[in-house]
């Protein structure tokens, strides 16, 4: 049986999505509940594997056990057992021919800005800057990044063949009444640590530091890992969407 699963999570205390030999991570930690509460092991793919401390509003996963029970009741017995920061927002049915990571449409991410200390209750799921940036500015850095380029210098560990990807759009959206900023990137793919690159970059660029928007598109020319580019921290980015094709 193949069942398709939408989840939710809070990534503060986990090594990421993907199952490791040693640390917590979210598709470990469903894995393991799954066998205690059903005494089965199962297989698990993810639509993206999330690092460490990233969160997720909607990552898209799949599983296949020889259990044979309702999508409700499997939903509602194993999320008894889950931990209060993951949730399966929905649970059901599906085929083979679905395949958590293929045929994606556009994965959306969500990269959050406080312009001022937050409250501790949300401080984990953004970047607090404790200088001033020029919004103009971070827009315009970002503009850069928009369409299709060799994305090499703007990531690490990159196991495909090809660092090339496609960015669909970035918008900034300012949060006047909580100070902050969400820049919002949509793409159907992206490279390790590419977003928060990004970010880290164009954030650079908008405090009037080292970096200008000449220094970005040469980094994009030049395609090397090397680079020494500023990496946003991981708690201000969610995994907000997968949209696939039908």
């Amino acid at each position: 049986m193949y069942y398709k699963l939408i989840i939710a999570y809070d990534g503060t205390n986990y090594q990421g999505w993907q199952e490791q030999k040693s640390g917590s991570t979210i598709a470990g930690t469903l894995k393991n509940i799954f066998k205690h509460v059903f005494q089965k092991d199962i297989s698990m793919v993810g639509a993206s594997r999330t690092d460490a401390g990233v969160h997720a509003n909607h990552q898209v996963a799949r599983i296949k056990t020889d259990l044979k029970i309702n999508a409700t009741q499997l939903k509602n017995a194993w999320s008894r057992g889950i931990p209060e920061d993951i949730l399966i927002k929905s649970l059901t049915k599906t085929t083979t021919s679905f395949h958590p990571q293929k045929n994606v449409k556009q994965k959306t991410y969500v990269y959050k800005i406080f312009l001022q200390k937050p409250s501790p209750f949300v401080q984990r799921y953004g970047y607090y800057l404790d200088f001033e940036i020029d919004i103009k500015k971070l827009k315009n850095a970002l503009k850069v990044f928009v369409g299709k380029h060799d994305f090499r210098s703007f990531c690490t560990g990159y196991e495909m063949d090809s660092t090339i990807r496609t960015i669909d759009s970035i918008t900034v959206r300012n949060i006047k009444s909580e100070k902050a900023l969400e820049v919002i990137i949509k793409g159907e793919s992206f490279l390790r640590y590419m977003i928060r690159r990004i970010v880290g970059a164009a954030i650079e660029v908008a405090s009037r530091k080292k970096l200008d928007e000449e220094v970005l598109i040469k980094a994009l020319k030049e395609k090397n890992p090397q680079q020494r580019l500023p990496t946003a921290p991981a708690k201000g980015l969610t995994l907000f969407k997968i949209e696939y094709n039908r």
